[in-house]
């Protein structure tokens, strides 16, 4: 039982290049999402009254008109809660609808914090007369200066939380002691989700104050807890369920939350189902976004390029409530090393709270800020030495697992004091500068630069250590029920959310491989809180992780009682009792896998089992910013090649070749989609997202005409994606399996250090380009205007 055991030979167990479980739904248009679901004929709509100033006071609040217009029901606000008006996740800081009838005692009905806060909710007969009515709000503000940007909260003191500080050895002296010192930094934009499914929610009220909610929702149970909170229930009494996300990317996480909250509150009082799904500009004004950094570091380094001592300081725009914004900071510092064994650091975390939406998890939760800092630090040490970057990269790796146990701690220990052990880095990018031809292609590129005055390219070679687990210890954990029914068929659930990603697939090959079953045997439901209760988000790359192994652990309890029945009955050793592909070997007789089950039905042996799994080894002590907050690390790499034109500062990504590892894939086919996907949404983020706030603070780039993320022919031409043969976890995960979810986005720091590197052959200066790297920055940039 080491994670090793040999699989049974299935052609759709583990292992197996299986296509995502409704892969022919998906392009046919059967597959089923929340907004698909039939409509009950007393079904209301709701729509949101939207804040339209970034900050002040409601100082009158008309909702007369709204009223009045034609099929509205009620139009209601925070007071109308049964429960808390709060839809915060950590800190209950986020009123759902900030919009009071009752008056403050300076007179006033509410505080606003953004431009597009919720203020109230419409509800109506459709849609349309529901959103139509909701723009006939009157509404005026005791305007107050907003502050919108890093530098205003900066100035300000503005801060959702006191500064955090992560330190090992003493930076500043070994700095002040070091033959070179550079000090550098840059700006990183947010990134917004983008999800092809909007947010959406139905809730069915039911007897008893019981509440169904159908949600398009990361996270049932934090959900759960929300809308119980809101309608001042019990969590008994509210039943969350997702079957299929179009998308997430973490946006519905925690964004989710006041989605299902309004609709549950309008199917309360008005005691008829009610639907509430947002628009796509609606979606983007309102939700909250990948953070906006703003990294400045000192570096001390010796002539080789190996780096002693390193200062980080790292400012993020968390937007106007707290949200997640800790954790993700954390994550930030956590991944500042990316790769690299720092032998003294002291790492500042500034969480700047400001007058705009509340920005979110995103896919690497904060990581990939910190990496890319990381990767810019480098680059500045090889522009000091005048030495390709990727040397100085591998000078500074962490030691590889051979020596990683005798080699100094400087060599081995993160930060936070945690000793890496599975550096398999130095290795990956060892094949894949081989196989990308890096170093010929570099010199050929050189070569090419020189004979063309316009148009520029760069190449670079970027590599990616990401922590998996849940930074907030607790929520390392899942849980699973299988249910064996009499013709041998299986019905799985699990807290885990399909979304895309192919996590249902995985799963029901886990459980194949482990009892011996064809896929097709196997069925996997809607995730339902009261089927699995207490579950954690599908997020931090661990849904495979955590719900692959709460799966094994039910569909374990269910082979140990077909085991011990089988050796009762036919009077064998359990032993002797072997499971095959659909059959079972009981001695010398071999019996059809649906035979035993029935057999054991009629004998009254259980057949169903509650599966659940939590995270060794992990601990984190957040005073001393000490422990292992991670059970063990991804890697990876990726060469980028860029073409930039001087004269406007358009670019493109011409190629990429990435080598990438999943330890023992459970599903190649759905990984390599996982990689390709993460580092195209990656590309998207640092070379053409851009969000932009008007001075007032209101969102322009809330719609596709105004924010462009890539397309078809943004991908590179040519894509050359390999997973690294030799991976194999050296933890015991779901068959040595390794996270594929987060991790393959940062290799698209590549794509923007090989802009950089097109940049500086141009004679620009690639320190002064920002991301994300549209062509404004980089004609900016190629002329010296950073």
């Amino acid at each position: 039982m080491d994670g090793r055991e040999p699989d049974l030979d299935l052609a759709t167990g583990v292992g197996a290049h299986l296509r995502h479980d409704s892969a022919d739904k998906h392009v046919s248009g059967a597959a089923v999402y929340a907004d698909d679901a039939p409509e009950p004929r007393d079904l209301v709509h709701c729509a949101l009254i939207l804040a339209s100033i970034a900050r002040g006071k409601v100082r009158v609040a008309d909702l007369s008109e709204v009223r009045a217009a034609p099929g509205v029901l009620a139009v209601l606000t925070g007071d109308d809660a049964p429960g808390e008006n709060n839809v915060g996740p950590v800190v209950h800081d986020e009123p759902m609808l900030a919009l009071s009838r009752r008056p403050a005692l300076d007179g006033t009905y509410g505080d606003v914090h953004f431009h597009g806060q919720p203020l109230a909710l419409v509800v109506a007969d459709s849609r349309e007369q529901a959103r139509r009515a909701a723009r006939l709000a009157q509404i005026s503000y005791a305007e107050e200066t907003p502050l919108l940007t890093i530098a205003d909260a900066m100035a300000a003191g503005s801060f959702i939380a006191p500064p955090y500080r992560m330190a090992r050895g003493d930076a500043a002296a070994a700095i002040a002691a070091a033959p070179m010192k550079r000090k550098g930094g840059l700006a990183i934009g947010g990134q917004e989700h983008f999800y092809l499914e909007g947010q959406v929610s139905i809730a069915y009220p039911g007897e008893d104050e019981e509440m169904r909610v159908l949600s398009s929702n990361q996270h049932p149970s934090e959900c759960q807890q929300v809308v119980a909170r809101v309608l001042g229930t019990p969590l008994h009494s509210v039943v969350i369920e997702a079957r299929r996300l179009g998308g997430a990317f973490g946006g519905k996480e925690s964004q989710a939350n006041l989605p299902a909250a309004a609709a549950a509150l309008a199917a309360r009082l008005l005691g008829r189902p009610a639907k509430l799904r947002l628009d796509r500009d609606e979606d983007m004004i309102v939700t909250g976004k990948r953070h906006e950094f703003e990294i400045e570091y000192e570096v001390g380094f010796d002539l080789s390029g190996k780096i002693l001592g390193l200062r980080v300081e790292q400012k993020a725009r968390c937007g106007w409530s707290a949200d997640l914004s800790n954790a993700i900071c954390d994550r930030a510092m956590f991944h500042a090393d990316n790769c690299y064994a720092l032998p003294a650091v002291e790492i500042v975390s500034h969480r700047c709270r400001t007058n705009t939406v509340s920005n979110t998890a995103f896919r690497g939760f904060g990581g990939p800020q910190g990496m890319v800092g990381a990767e810019h630090m480098i680059e500045q040490i090889a522009a000091a030495l005048g030495l390709d970057p990727l040397l100085v990269r591998r000078r500074n790796f962490y030691a590889p697992p051979a020596i990683a146990a005798q080699s100094p701690a400087a060599q081995s220990t993160t930060p936070y004091h945690m000793v890496v052990e599975d550096c398999v880095i130095a290795e990956i990018v060892d094949e894949l500068a081989q196989s990308a031809a890096y170093a010929r292609r570099r010199e050929e590129i050189a070569a090419w630069n020189d004979a063309n005055p316009v148009l520029k390219r760069g190449l670079s070679l970027t590599p990616v250590k990401f922590g998996i687990s849940f930074t907030t210890s607790f929520l390392n954990q899942a849980g699973a029920l299988a249910h064996l029914y009499q013709d041998g068929s299986m019905m799985l659930n699990h807290g885990g959310i399909e979304m895309g990603q192919g996590l249902y697939q995985k799963v029901a090959q886990v459980a194949a491989s482990e009892l011996g079953l064809d896929i097709g045997k196997i069925k996997i439901t809607a995730t339902r809180t009261d089927k699995v209760p207490n579950t954690s988000a599908t997020a931090a790359s661990s849904g495979s992780d955590l719900n692959g192994m709460a799966v094994r652990d039910a569909c374990r309890q269910l082979k140990e009682r077909l085991t011990r029945f089988a050796a009762e009955k036919y009077a064998v050793a359990e032993a002797d009792v072997a499971f095959l592909p659909n059959r079972v070997r009981v001695g010398a007789r071999e019996i059809e896998f649906a035979a035993l089950v029935k057999e054991a039905y009629l004998a009254r042996i259980q057949l169903s089992a509650a599966g659940f799994y939590a995270t060794p080894k992990i601990h984190w002590d957040k005073e001393a910013a000490q422990g292992r907050p991670f059970y063990y690390f991804a890697y990876g790499a990726a060469v980028s090649e860029a073409i930039v034109d001087t004269l406007t500062g358009e670019n493109k990504i011409l190629r990429a070749d990435i080598l990438h590892d999943v330890g023992k894939s459970l599903n190649p086919a759905l990984d390599l989609g996982q990689i390709e996907g993460g580092y195209v949404q990656g590309m998207g983020w640092l070379t053409m997202e851009e969000l932009w706030w008007s001075p007032a603070g209101a969102l322009k780039t809330h719609a596709p005409s105004t924010y462009k993320i890539p397309c078809a022919s943004d991908r590179p031409d040519q894509m050359n994606i390999k997973i690294w043969p030799k991976g194999e976890n050296r933890e015991l995960t779901i068959r040595r399996s390794k996270a594929v979810g987060e991790p393959p986005l940062m290799l698209a720091i590549s794509a923007f250090t090989a802009i950089g590197e097109a940049v500086r052959a141009a004679g620009g200066d690639r320190f002064a380009l920002d991301a994300p790297a549209t062509p404004e920055r980089v004609l900016a940039a190629i002329q010296g205007r950073g």
